[in-house]
């Protein structure tokens, strides 16, 4: 057989089991795609003849080592990325209603917002919550808010997101007990909690406890999830809010990564092996405006984990070196002039995050720099990425930019740069220490003083806001809560009070306390025991506050 013949051989095998992949885990879509003029559209770039070893060797193929053209064979060939527009403010009713709303419009995934004093572990009757209950997403004091949230929702049927981060175990602990009042089982949720705190010390805020307690919190969590909820992603490591607070596109890929290692390396050190967990490690990243950067920089994301999973942590199952990714568009580059203009961005956003080959997306709405979206601009958002995959023609293709000049250059170039940040962060001992000593901070205030001077020298252009401006009023339309809303939230609160058995609530919490001295315990069956006997997330929180202490942030100069 000539080496042509051979060429051609393994390029026919892959091509039939990309066929055959997709038709088996996906009939419901076609293996056949052509462009608008019934051109047919080619799966992928190979060539017709050639090397076919040295050519995979340069560019890999999409669905194996080192993953920089995706994680799956087929991509979006085989089906879409899920659509999972992040939601929450005032009541679990309004919330619920709005999920409704958008699961009818074709949401095909749900993504929950809390409202502060969640995030941060206080009830809504704590005086600390006063004028915060309700605004940045909804109000979760007990179980029974959950069960409202997720009423005449299956949750054997809908993926979840819960953008969580400190009280991560106990909204979770609260979402599988909700599911076995539906009477779905444990090992058929699916879904993805935050549950990322390191970042939170850099670039976020809504922290409680010092790093050593959050770290066991979250192995603990792996460790359960592992056992009991085989099928959900433990944490979704963020450099969404990283990009948020000023970074670049490199420094939000090495800081997310080098929490990624931190994660791994805690929970390694706990007994955890590595491809028992490291298969439902998610990543969160961000989509801003420069597409070629912003797709580069998901290419190069997954290659730089791969590695690091195979040759620093020695994983053995591919599962264990895919970096699988959600995707929102970038909220700080949403203006409040002519917000109307957010539209295009979060256009060209959605296509980077689809050509960059994300697993699922969240597209901003248009009015967000302004206040909580309208049902109107919630739809055109979604409406967006369902454009872009049934009109685009950009899902047709498997990793349709792999080989332009521009995207490898500009993938090698990031990766290159990543990897000196990524050893700094080594040098100094790790993520923690790093965060400790105020250098990624500092690195990320850095990033956000440049842009911000270049904004105002109008040496970089944002339409709208530098050049281009016009006199406008402000919109009429913006949604806003109801101040009354905390009130309600109290009533409900007393009310769940009065009706649940104290004593043995008593029992839970003094249970919750005594596991939280005991180190090699696993704190997560028994905050799920506490949660379902209604046990307030600011009671299991203020537990744990006594016994792990709080962060206290240090002064970056």
């Amino acid at each position: 057989m000539s080496k042509d013949e051979r060429f051609q051989k393994r390029r026919v095998d892959w091509e039939n089991t990309i066929v055959k992949k997709t038709t088996d885990r996906f009939p419901e879509r076609k293996t056949e795609f052509t462009t608008s003029s019934w051109i047919p559209a080619d799966r992928i770039d190979i060539p017709e003849s050639g090397d076919f070893d040295n050519y995979t060797e340069k560019l890999g193929l999409p669905g194996e080592y080192p993953y920089t053209r995706g994680v799956q064979p087929t991509m979006y060939r085989g089906r879409f990325w899920t659509m999972r527009q992040y939601a929450g403010f005032g009541t679990a009713e309004e919330s619920n209603e709005r999920y409704k709303f958008l699961l009818d419009q074709g949401q095909t995934g749900l993504s929950i917002a809390f409202d502060l004093p969640t995030q941060i572990g206080y009830d809504s009757d704590n005086i600390v919550a006063e004028g915060e209950v309700g605004k940045v997403g909804v109000a979760i004091d007990t179980m029974k808010d959950m069960e409202i949230l997720f009423d005449g929702i299956p949750l054997d049927k809908v993926s979840t997101s819960m953008t969580i981060n400190s009280p991560a175990a106990i909204l979770l602990a609260m979402y599988v007990a909700v599911a076995e009042k539906q009477g779905v089982s444990r090992d058929k949720l699916t879904g993805t909690i935050q549950n990322d705190i390191l970042k939170e010390y850099m670039a976020r805020g809504t922290y409680i406890f010092p790093p050593k307690p959050s770290l066991r919190l979250i192995t603990n969590i792996f460790e359960y999830c592992s056992a009991e909820v085989p099928k959900w992603n433990t944490i979704s490591i963020s450099g969404y809010h990283i990009r948020e607070a000023g970074s670049t596109a490199v420094q939000e890929i090495a800081f997310t990564l080098a929490d990624g290692i931190e994660y791994v390396k805690a929970a390694l050190k706990v007994g955890l092996d590595i491809d028992s967990f490291a298969g439902r490690l998610s990543f969160f990243f961000n989509a801003h405006n420069d597409l070629l950067e912003e797709v580069a920089k998901f290419r190069a994301a997954r290659r730089i984990w791969a590695k690091v999973m195979k040759e620093k942590f020695n994983a053995q199952k591919p599962t264990s070196m895919m970096l699988r990714f959600h995707t929102q568009t970038g909220g700080s580059t949403l203006t409040a002039q002519q917000s109307d203009n957010n539209i295009v961005r979060v256009a060209i956003q959605t296509l980077a995050a689809v050509l960059g080959g994300t697993q699922s997306l969240h597209t901003n709405s248009r009015d967000e720099a302004l206040g909580l979206p309208t049902e109107d601009s919630v739809r055109i958002a979604l409406r967006t990425q369902q454009i872009v995959a049934y009109e685009s023609g950009v899902t047709n293709s498997i990793d349709p930019l792999a080989g332009s000049y521009t995207i490898e250059k500009l993938t090698d170039t990031i990766e290159e740069q990543v990897w000196q940040y990524l050893n700094k962060i080594d040098d100094m001992g790790g993520m923690v220490r790093a965060i400790e000593n105020g250098y990624v901070q500092k690195e990320i205030q850095n990033a956000a003083y440049r842009y911000q001077q270049e904004v105002e020298s109008a040496e970089r252009i944002v339409v709208g806001v530098n050049k281009y401006t016009i006199k406008e009023n402000p919109p009429s339309d913006v949604l806003k809560v109801d101040p009354k809303l905390r009130d309600l939230q109290i009533r409900k609160l007393v009310e769940v009070k009065r009706q649940r058995n104290q004593e043995i609530v008593n029992q839970q919490l003094n249970e919750l306390r005594l596991t939280a001295k005991d180190r090699d315990k696993n704190l997560m069956p028994v905050i799920v025991a506490a949660v379902k006997e209604y046990a307030t997330l600011g009671e299991i929180c203020n537990i744990l506050r006594e016994e792990f202490g709080e962060y206290q942030e240090s002064i970056v100069l």
